[in-house]
């Protein structure tokens, strides 16, 4: 039957009526706090000890969330009839993704804008990990633009793909991914113990990051020109594409400081273009579920 349509229906409408869980019983919390307690051991050892530690430490945290996530999806399909094992899959899929927190997260910057510099400064330091304490207001509203568009992939798009190719484990699977890429893929004194996440994550979000230009090119009602130039900019093989999508599609420039600059002979974003940006976003998260559940349905026709 249509389990993946019917759970990532159930998962989107969790997320806008409930938001996210308690910390406490997130998924995406407690892989954090997992890699967390790892992550300084790995930083104490020489480069080459950091790169085996970190990959290996990886592997074991990827399998861990595999096979949990294996075993209670396949508890479901075999216990509940199919409507039911997809709503209760739709119950666990929710806190893989984000969109509603997202939003949110981002609307209050320009509602703190609106109140002041300093406000939309700190509203905008919950989102970024970038010194915000200098940022101009236009340059605040590019780093909230920038931050919806990359992780509209890495908390909406991405998870649902990976649903819809292999199930709770694929959604967990990426979650943990990206997790660890967060925690650990930078540069720095990252630089060894992070490249196996890093790279990871990078490859899982290869595809579901360019599906996310094309989802926003729907929901915005044309097709950028000129996107792949635009995405090669940044230093990401994978963030550049829904950010330049964004930074087309609304004829605003979007730049990080000594990283990138996208769209640059453009103007600098206002609030209306903040809050266009919300409202094609939304439309590609549904955009996304119904794409999903689409090829549910096909593959279920054909079999």
């Amino acid at each position: 039957m249509a389990t993946v349509a019917l759970a990532c229906a159930a998962a989107l409408a969790l997320d806008r009526a409930f938001g996210e869980p308690p910390p406490w019983l997130h998924p995406v919390v407690g892989m954090g706090r997992c890699l967390g307690a790892i992550g300084p051991r790995l930083l104490r050892l020489a480069p080459r000890a950091a790169f085996i530690g970190g990959a290996l430490a990886w592997l074991a945290g990827a399998h861990a969330v595999v096979l949990l996530a294996w075993a209670l999806q396949g508890a479901l399909v075999l216990s509940l009839p199919w409507w039911a094992a997809a709503l209760a899959l739709g119950l666990l899929l929710k806190p893989l993704l984000a969109w509603r927190m997202l939003r949110d997260e981002v609307a209050a910057v320009e509602a703190a804008l609106g109140r002041s510099l300093d406000a939309g400064r700190q509203q905008l330091q919950r989102l970024v990990s970038r010194d915000t304490a200098r940022l101009s207001p236009h340059e605040v509203r590019e780093a909230a633009v920038e931050t919806l568009a990359e992780n509209l992939n890495d908390s909406v798009v991405a998870p649902l793909f990976w649903f819809a190719v292999a199930g709770l484990p694929g959604a967990a699977l990426y979650r943990f991914a990206n997790t660890a890429d967060a925690m650990w893929g930078y540069r720095g004194p990252w630089e060894w113990a992070g490249k196996w996440a890093a790279r990871a994550d990078d490859l899982l979000s290869w595809l579901p990051a360019r599906l996310t230009a094309l989802l926003l090119a729907l929901a915005a009602g044309r097709l950028p020109a000129g996107l792949a130039r635009e995405a090669r900019r940044t230093p990401s093989p994978n963030g550049g594409w829904p950010m330049g999508a964004m930074a087309l599609l609304l004829g605003v420039r979007l730049t990080k400081p000594g990283a990138y600059a996208l769209n640059a002979p453009a103007r600098v974003p206002e609030g209306a273009d903040l809050r266009r940006a919300l409202a094609w976003c939304g439309r590609a998260a549904l955009l996304a579920a119904v794409l999903c559940a689409a090829a549910d349905l096909a593959l279920w026709s054909l079999r």
